[in-house]
């Protein structure tokens, strides 16, 4: 099944784009909306013409301390128009960037800066109560480099964007400061360097392995990808969006930073979804645009002093990655009045996108699928054999294959010829059938993801972590139902001999070792696991909530 790329209201992926990698984007959105407002994060505005200034600034700045063309620059905070400024203008001085999970304990985001040879770092002060600088430092205070981080000897400078920087990190303002001396020209020189092709991104994303992989995505590739995105959401100049997807994750960067470049669309940055403050965000700058997993727009709906806000202003919902009930979607279009409801599927390997519903689908449509693949994408539900096609209507591995698809994982062969097929098909791991119409209805997982309150949870890596708590011998992480959620994490866990580990205990462990959506909410204790003839563990009797033998000795969340 292909995109229709003549289709009305959408834009040929194939054509040659007006701006065709993000430095050129950056200025041009400058130009174009100059007074009209970019960025609205409290009390602080910026405009379009601002922005670009800003940006170039940062640029200069990365100039002056040694990023060259190519090099990996990683970013590691909360929506904030810093990390907009940050990312822009590391990008615009021609580095790939590298967003970072917020989830992320220090181990975690030492291993991303290890495995792309990062040379600048920029990080966030103190979120959520967490010094990030301090985790970091703990995980990699040992080493040969030279540089901020002993651990990490690529990696020549760390610039804390908010707070106080300690001894061999930098400042936001001083770091801006020391680019005063690069001239603008050499600035748009570095700029216009960039080709199309070159690196743009590299998203890590997690595999069967438990080890993060990262895509690496191209200019042309992003601006194509979220030119179609935004086209086809109807997204548009004076749309004011409320960015609660992170812009670590490929929809908070590009559908949200990059797609607002593209359209001429405020952002409105949200550092931590909470209900009321979105509430108050909604009806405070009349909100028109918000994306996000379906259990946000659940609570939202169902809050309690929802009707003490006025969120008439609200037009499109682009929602996914999650099952959406066909009566959410009645919800938003009867009691909010939302015009256009969408559901959308993609990867980060796929830059994000591969299928989505359009505007005039009908609610059973939006609700059950998500959508036909969108113009330029091809889309197959493999056979048993993985290299043809299905008979339709049977279930298969969705494939995708077009321009928007990676070209591989950074220096990761092996993975990328996992991936890929070799005649450029994306393997997605995850199950699916189309309908008559080309609709793509997800069934199932081939990787035994979940999705936690919008996050991709994967059981191999949440097992690696648990399996370093010392009184863990063996463990199993499947995901459960969760009303709130939508999925969470269950643990069942075989301890070693004369442990005497609690649920209590292990689910503390975690909180301290690995991102919150990754921490398994229940942790059940078995004698064994259940497993195949040839040794792997059998997930589908953990999901059945079959007996174990010996019975569960104990169970506790």
């Amino acid at each position: 099944m292909r995109g229709d790329l003549d289709e009305p209201g959408t834009t040929d992926p194939r054509a040659d784009l007006e701006h065709g990698t993000v430095p050129r984007l950056v200025r041009a959105a400058a130009e174009r909306y100059g007074p009209a407002e970019a960025v609205a994060e409290g009390r602080h505005r910026l405009s379009w013409a601002q922005l670009g200034e800003r940006v170039e600034r940062a640029a200069a700045a990365c100039i002056a301390a040694g990023v060259e063309p190519g090099d990996r620059v990683a970013v590691w905070a909360p929506n904030t128009t810093e990390w907009i400024t940050a990312a822009l203008g590391a990008v615009t001085a021609g580095a790939v960037l590298v967003p970072v999970n917020t989830r992320f304990k220090g181990a975690e985001t030492a291993h991303v800066l290890r495995r792309t040879r990062a040379r600048l770092l920029f990080v966030t002060g103190t979120f959520l109560g967490t010094s990030y600088v301090a985790s970091l430092r703990r995980a990699a205070r040992e080493g040969a480099g030279r540089g901020p981080l002993p651990g990490l000897p690529d990696l020549e400078r760390a610039v804390v964007l908010s707070g106080d920087a300690p001894d061999s990190f930098h400042t936001w303002q001083d770091f801006l400061a020391a680019g005063e001396a690069v001239p603008a020209g050499a600035v748009r020189a570095r700029a216009d360097a960039v080709r199309p092709q070159d690196p743009s991104d590299i998203i890590f994303t997690s595999g069967t392995t438990g080890l993060p992989k990262g895509a690496v995505i191209t200019h042309a590739q992003t601006l194509r990808a979220y030119g179609v995105w935004s086209e086809l959401a109807g997204l548009a100049p004076g749309d004011r969006y409320l960015i609660v997807n992170p812009f670590f994750h490929t929809f908070g960067y590009k559908a949200g930073i990059i797609a607002c470049l593209l359209r001429g669309a405020t952002m409105i940055p949200q550092p931590v979804f909470g209900v009321p403050t979105a509430l108050a965000h909604i009806a405070a700058e009349r909100v028109t645009v918000l994306p996000g997993p379906p259990s946000l727009h659940q609570q939202l709906l169902d809050h309690p002093d929802r009707a003490r806000y006025d969120l008439g202003s609200l037009r499109l919902v682009v929602t996914g990655a999650a099952v959406v009930p066909l009566e959410l979607v009645e919800r938003l279009r009867g009691e909010l009045g939302v015009g256009t409801v969408l559901t959308a599927y993609g990867l980060s390997e796929s830059s994000g996108i591969a299928t989505m519903c359009r505007r005039d689908d009908p609610p059973a449509t939006v609700a059950a699928t998500s959508g036909r693949a969108v113009p330029g994408t091809e889309l197959r539900i493999a056979a048993a054999d993985g290299r043809t096609a299905a008979a339709p209507g049977t279930p298969g591995e969705v494939q995708v294959r077009g321009y928007h698809v990676m070209s591989g994982y950074y220096e990761d062969p092996p993975a990328t010829a996992d991936a890929l097929t070799p005649d450029g098909w994306l393997r997605t791991g995850d199950v699916g059938v189309l309908d008559a119409d080309g609709n793509l209805r997800i069934t199932d997982r081939l990787k035994d993801m979940f999705i936690v309150g919008g996050f991709n949870a994967y059981p191999a890596e949440i097992e690696r972590l648990l399996a370093r708590h010392p009184d863990v011998a063996e463990v199993a992480v499947v995901g459960i139902p969760d009303p709130r959620l939508g999925e969470v994490g269950k643990a069942y866990t075989v301890r070693r001999p004369r442990s005497t580990l609690t649920a209590a205990e292990l689910i503390a462990w975690a909180r301290r070792e690995m991102a919150n959506y990754k921490v398994p909410r229940e942790v059940a204790f078995v004698a064994a696991l259940p497993r195949n003839a040839s040794g792997k563990v059998v997930k589908g009797e953990l999901r059945g909530a079959v007996t174990l033998t010996p019975a569960t000795l104990e169970i506790g969340s």
